[in-house]
């Protein structure tokens, strides 16, 4: 059994319209949505093996913060094929996983989150900026996550949060 995160990256900035998407920082509603999604860790005692993040400045950000808040000590990788990934980029990262890990959060953007977690559980779930999704795979290994039916165990949005 496997269990995967994913965690959309919060609410980024438009402030400047020059500045390129992937350079695109958060914004003060992001930054303050990530400390909500902390919370969310602490609470529901999430214990992970690696955290992979796309290598986009909202994405590191928001990993950032978070690990800062929740105080994770986690592995943090950076892949470069998360930002604007399709779903069958996400499953071959997800399949790259090393074996040992057996709890992994993704960080990433959509379109890609939403159709991954279609194409693994069958659910149709929109997911807002900093939405925090958990994901049991019924395989024992990552390299092919299709192994086994996966089944979708919630989806937090940090507005649905009280304070």
């Amino acid at each position: 059994m496997r269990t995967l995160y994913l965690l959309r990256h919060a609410k980024s900035s438009w402030k400047d319209q020059t500045q390129a998407d992937f350079e695109r920082p958060l914004a003060g509603r992001g930054r303050k949505a990530c400390i909500v999604v902390a919370q969310l860790f602490q609470v529901k005692k999430i214990e992970l093996d690696l955290i992979i993040s796309s290598t986009a400045v909202r994405a590191r950000e928001t990993i950032d913060l978070v690990r800062q808040h929740a105080k994770l000590r986690t592995e943090l990788r950076f892949d470069e094929r998360i930002y604007e990934a399709s779903t069958a980029r996400l499953v071959e990262v997800v399949s790259q996983i090393d074996y040992d890990r057996k709890s992994v959060l993704l960080v990433g953007h959509n379109p890609g989150f939403e159709d991954l977690l279609f194409e693994l559980t069958g659910k149709n779930e929109q997911l807002p900026t900093a939405a925090l999704v958990k994901i049991k795979l019924k395989t024992s290994k990552w390299s092919d996550p299709y192994d086994g039916k996966a089944s979708l165990e919630w989806v937090v949005r940090p507005r649905e949060v009280d304070d």
